[in-house]
């Protein structure tokens, strides 16, 4: 188990306190429970193929600016 440190408001870090006292556990087996349990809902992106990616978010307003010549058909 590695040790960490973490910033926490006054009014959180009093009230973790009184829940560790109330259930009668340390504030760490407190604190590792709630990341337990939001690790637990954690679901990651699926990966994106990329294909047709073009790095731009602005495409579809883009191609109503941009028309291309038509070219011939011979």
């Amino acid at each position: 188990m590695e040790r960490t440190t973490i910033s926490i408001p006054d009014e959180l870090l009093e009230r973790l306190r009184l829940m560790a006292a109330e259930r009668r556990t340390s504030m760490a087996a407190l604190v590792r429970e709630a990341l337990e349990e939001k690790a637990r809902s954690y679901r990651p992106k699926p990966k994106s193929l990329g294909i047709g990616a073009s790095g731009h978010t602005d495409t579809a307003r883009r191609s109503a600016d941009f028309r291309p010549e038509p070219r011939s058909w011979r």
